[in-house]
């Protein structure tokens, strides 16, 4: 699976506003939804919600990698944030977070799903990419950047 293949600029966001991980959240997915991927802003919403309460997805280092599925996503989504200033975001390590990388998927289909966290997983191995990911300034750039390393 390529991450590519899920993202264009319609759905990164390289200016990311808000300053807690709800607003990054809702930020995304309305990203999402107006990109025509999803329809129900609140069921994906309480999808990303309902996963956050069982363990934070701010994986550290900068990173959070929120996810959920619901019935009403009809196929694997993602968005991509990146904030200049930094999230609050109960991470892992306590540390801000600057990329965010949100992943929604249908109930009944994991596999693409796993598919797709592990892809974020290794590309986030690959050394230096999560800093040249960060320094993009715009959905293109961040787009050249996965695409790089894919």
């Amino acid at each position: 699976m390529k991450l590519s293949d899920l993202l264009d600029a319609s759905v990164i966001k390289t200016e990311l506003e808000g300053e807690d991980k709800e607003e990054a959240f809702a930020e995304l997915v309305e990203q999402l939804v107006r990109a025509g991927r999803i329809e129900n802003r609140e069921a994906a919403l309480e999808a990303i919600l309902a996963r956050e309460e069982m363990a934070t997805t701010g994986i550290g280092n900068g990173i959070a990698v929120p996810h959920g599925k619901d019935a009403s996503v009809p196929k694997l989504s993602a968005a991509l944030g990146i904030s200049k200033d930094g999230i609050e975001y109960d991470a892992a390590d306590g540390g801000l977070v600057y990329v965010v990388f949100l992943v929604l998927a249908e109930t009944n289909n994991p596999g693409p799903h796993v598919q797709c966290l592990g892809e974020i997983a290794r590309l986030l191995m690959v050394p230096g990419f999560y800093d040249r990911l960060r320094r993009a300034t715009t959905a293109d750039e961040a787009l050249a950047v996965i695409r790089a390393e894919e």
